[in-house]
């Protein structure tokens, strides 16, 4: 089984990727990121996902973490993407445009499985939840480090609207918050998913991460709550990981 794995981390603002160790967790490259196309169709995307491959001259097995809920490859609502991908098989598409074997996870997914194979998640046992704040909001789940799939954790109703229209980083930004009324907007998001699963352990990632000084601090929980330690290169190492998942469980 090959140590490296190409992982691709695809974004409602950018399409990111690079080589992973799959042994330490560890870039092994350069990481290189095109941004998503507008409208982010099929045939759009898989050219940005094309432009990352050929950067790195990729060969061998690549993993895709999606921004939407992933069942036997296709996905099953477009989040953040244009409409035309629902129910799209996407691993075929990206297949087809690379001429590469390709796995296609949520995005979300992807993070927790790396946060918890190497980063802020590692050993812990009992309910993780893994929260992505970026464009949108993504989730996944853990009960003693096996996860549950495409929960979605951003598409219940808070104050009449999705939560991720409420508490989206990319809201705190188009919004203008300050970190003071951000954090007031994600207590009322944790105590929804405190109320919801009561999880041992909330670890909060995607770009935002990088300053999780200025809002986690604000925020009252009966769970602990820590920033990922992966920061944003969780989803790239974790769709990597899907590919050597996917690569094992098709070996004889």
């Amino acid at each position: 089984m090959t140590s490296r794995a190409l992982g691709i981390d695809v974004g409602g603002s950018g399409v990111k990727g690079a080589i992973i160790n799959l042994a330490s967790g560890r870039i092994a490259s350069d990481r290189y990121r095109v941004k998503t196309p507008q409208p982010a169709t099929p045939r759009a995307l898989s050219k940005a996902v094309q432009r990352v491959i050929k950067h790195f001259g990729w060969r061998g097995r690549v993993g895709v973490g999606m921004p939407g809920p992933v069942k036997g490859g296709v996905l099953m609502l477009a989040n953040n993407l244009d409409k035309s991908w629902s129910g799209v098989r996407a691993h075929e598409v990206f297949s087809r445009a690379t001429g590469l074997p390709i796995t296609v996870l949520n995005d979300a997914d992807c993070a927790g499985l790396a946060e918890l194979r190497f980063g802020a998640g590692k050993g812990k046992r009992g309910t993780v939840v893994v929260i992505t704040l970026g464009t949108g909001i993504g989730s996944s789940i853990f009960l003693n480090g096996r996860l549950l799939p495409n929960t979605e954790l951003g598409q219940f109703e808070l104050k009449g609207k999705r939560a991720e229209e409420h508490a989206a980083a990319r809201v705190r930004k188009t919004q203008n918050l300050s970190w003071e009324k951000y954090a007031k907007r994600l207590q009322q998001y944790f105590d929804a998913v405190e109320m919801l699963f009561w999880p041992d352990l909330i670890i909060v990632g995607g770009g935002i991460s990088r300053k999780a000084r200025k809002f986690i601090p604000k925020l009252k929980l009966h769970s602990k709550i820590v920033p990922a330690a992966l920061k944003n290169e969780a989803g790239i190492i974790g769709a990597a990981l899907s590919a050597q998942r996917t690569a094992k469980e098709r070996s004889p």
